[in-house]
């Protein structure tokens, strides 16, 4: 059975898109170390990153923007960067990859048009959810750097956008800037 991977990075950062990765893994092509990403580092996510593109049957990476987690709320904007991912799957050779189930990490799916089971803790229970989380993880780090050299007031690079005393104090001495989720109670506190 071909089976898929979802989960997601970034619902609890004050700033930036959150990210969705799908991930068909290879049966024949083991890819050894594969674990819940916040379990790694960030040069173990990376490695493991380049090799589950490399190795996976398919895998696919997307998001949803700020403006549609303020539209819709952290978790529709969740699910439709889940959605997204799904539905772009893509194999090695660039055809579309349409899996027989979806297992996603957390309680509830995203609307799919294929069979989906929620698997709690399932970054830590199934392996495809695994290769899944550290895609997203990492795509998601790789748009806060390329954010932080668009405002490095905020230093981005270092808290990812999540709400550390120094990611706090920085929105408070500049304000709110463009990629802020302005429907977040941190950031709205600074709109006027």
């Amino acid at each position: 059975m071909m089976l898929c991977g979802v989960d997601e990075a970034g619902r609890g950062p004050l700033a930036g898109a959150v990210f969705a990765a799908a991930v068909v893994l290879d049966p024949a092509r083991p890819i050894a170390g594969l674990a819940d990403s916040k379990t790694l580092s960030a040069s173990q996510r990376e490695f493991l990153a380049s090799e589950i593109k490399q190795h996976a049957l398919a895998w696919s990476i997307a998001s949803a923007s700020v403006e549609e987690i303020d539209q819709l709320n952290i978790l529709w904007a969740s699910m439709l960067a889940m959605q997204r991912a799904v539905e772009t799957l893509k194999d090695r050779a660039g055809s579309m990859c349409i899996p027989e189930l979806v297992q996603v990490d957390g309680n509830r799916c995203p609307k799919l048009s294929l069979p989906c089971e929620a698997i709690v803790k399932g970054d830590s229970k199934v392996m495809a959810i695994a290769a899944a989380s550290i895609l997203a993880k990492t795509a998601r780090d790789a748009d806060m750097l390329s954010m932080h050299a668009q405002y490095p007031q905020y230093n981005f690079a270092r808290h990812k956008g999540y709400p550390t005393p120094e990611h706090l104090a920085n929105l408070a001495k500049h304000g709110v800037s463009a990629v802020h989720r302005r429907s977040y109670a941190p950031v709205k506190q600074y709109l006027l």
